[in-house]
């Protein structure tokens, strides 16, 4: 058993993440403040007596003595992020260095959860751990993805400075049960429309593309990445290398929500990349053989009947 933090423990991923550490045996502190996440995706684990829930912010410090640390906890979203950018920024950089510190008083074993986002609009396909990417660091979008990149380099330093064990994951667009309805993804916002008969937005053509993971699978990889040697920190790719255009999403939700919707076009947002898929040759080698194992229609089903409890 393992005494395990997990920052932004309500949320989407962080409650799936939850859930799967207490199957496990493992003791779990629920770090959260709320802002995205919410109580009720981890209502139903408050009777484990394996489960601690302890609203929080990770801008400021918190002590407790761990074996290790997953640190969620940042919006994701665009509209999320985007409704406080100076607070998104600190978020994940004072709360890397909180969480770090925390690292290495306790000697903890530490993930973060980076993002796809790194990669900016990328002028290489598919994405590579290797590639530095291509972020406008003034852009409406940079509160996220400069916040997450200065996180990655906090990372490293406290690694080669101080021996702190790391583990750097970037989660590509990824799905589920427990998205937020309002979050303004593209998976949420096509099913809610499509159940609602509302019309669906996409932006530009529909031609840019994306690719999307399955939220278990994306835990099965956080929790291998935990359990790699200390002489492997990633960074490491996270995704589906399955690619579809925002039209091929569309018509698919349609499909299975019976919906009348029809597609609505609007402007491409500023910074929006044409292009998202990575390689994940580097995960199926250091992760056991990792790779997804939930098909796009298979995920989205399970998705829809969770948003029709909802709607």
């Amino acid at each position: 058993m393992s005494r395990i933090l997990i920052t932004g423990g309500a949320g989407f991923i962080g409650s799936h993440l939850c859930e799967r550490l207490l199957r496990e045996g493992n003791d779990v502190i629920c770090l959260d403040n709320y802002f995205t996440g919410s109580k009720d995706n981890i209502r139903h684990l408050m009777d484990d007596h394996h489960f601690e829930l302890v609203r929080h912010d990770v801008t400021t410090p918190y002590h407790a003595e761990v074996d290790e640390i997953y640190n969620l906890a940042c919006p994701a979203s665009p509209v999320h992020y985007q409704y406080n950018p100076i607070k998104t920024t600190k978020t994940s950089v004072l709360g890397a260095m909180n969480m770090l510190g925390l690292a290495k008083r306790t000697r903890a074993k530490i993930l973060q959860a980076s993002t796809s986002e790194v990669y900016g609009d990328p002028a290489v396909h598919p994405q590579v751990e290797s590639y530095w990417g291509n972020v406008n660091p003034i852009g409406i979008r940079s509160c996220y993805d400069e916040g997450k990149r200065c996180a990655e380099t906090l990372f490293m330093d406290y690694h080669r400075q101080n021996g702190v064990r790391i583990k750097i994951v970037r989660i590509f667009n990824t799905y589920g049960p427990r998205m937020n309805p309002d979050d303004g993804r593209v998976v949420s916002n096509f099913i809610v429309q499509a159940l609602r008969g509302e019309e669906i937005t996409i932006y530009g053509d529909g031609s840019q593309t994306r690719s999307f993971q399955y939220v278990d699978d994306l835990v099965e990889a956080m929790v291998r990445m935990m359990a790699t040697g200390d002489d492997f920190t990633g960074p490491v790719n996270t995704g589906n290398p399955g690619e579809f255009t925002m039209l091929e999403l569309a018509e698919m939700v349609i499909r299975l929500t019976g919906s009348k919707s029809r597609l609505v076009f609007r402007p491409l947002p500023s910074d929006d990349p044409r292009q998202r898929k990575p390689d994940i040759a580097l995960a199926r080698e250091k992760l056991g053989g990792w790779e997804p194992r939930i098909g796009l229609e298979e995920g989205l089903k399970k998705t829809i009947a969770y948003f029709e409890s909802l709607i």
